[in-house]
């Protein structure tokens, strides 16, 4: 069976005050490709934490949203929902022409953006440590980035089901936080 390869890149905002590894963000991340890719199947992922204000700016400008949120997933392959005035926003690689892989290569999946100081506030909010935080949003921008969604009650099961699946294994792994 070939198996092609799964690839994370990791990019933190410089002035995020963080002590959460790279190397951790980038296993989280690959756990959530286990639960939403079949076997034989890779992609690449890029995964950025940065602040509320670019969230914003963001969240804005490709969903019509002038909030603040947690995170957001640009697919190269499904469209995400749109809030504004404009409707039936194409998927990243639809709306770039394409993208042409030289062989070997993951095939890019689309980009992760995360709101470092929304995560803390969440997790404060909930009681909880801010790695199960950032886990749950890596999780599911990761699985926003393969279709799933959560706008139907049964598509939130479903994908629901994913997070908890990737997140047990996250936790239970030896890849603890940094």
């Amino acid at each position: 069976m070939d198996f092609s390869p799964r690839e994370i890149d990791v990019a933190v905002d410089q002035d995020l005050a963080m002590n959460i590894s790279e190397e951790w963000m980038m296993t989280t991340a690959r756990e959530a490709l286990e639960v939403a890719l079949p076997d034989d199947a890779g992609g690449q992922v890029s995964l950025v934490l940065s602040d509320d204000d670019t969230v914003r700016a963001l969240n804005r400008r490709y969903r019509g949203l002038d909030d603040t949120t947690d995170v957001l997933s640009f697919s190269t392959e499904f469209a995400g929902h749109w809030e504004g005035n404009e409707s039936d926003q194409p998927p990243l690689g639809e709306a770039l022409g394409g993208f042409v892989m030289p062989p070997g290569h993951a095939p890019p999946l689309g980009e992760v953006i995360i709101s470092w100081p929304q995560t803390r506030r969440q997790a404060a909010e909930k009681g909880w440590a801010v790695e199960r935080e950032l886990a749950l949003l890596i999780v599911h921008g990761v699985l926003h980035l393969m279709g799933f969604d959560h706008l139907e009650p049964a598509d939130a099961e479903v994908m629901q089901d994913k997070e908890r699946e990737a997140l047990a294994a996250i936790f239970q792994s030896e890849a603890a936080p940094q």
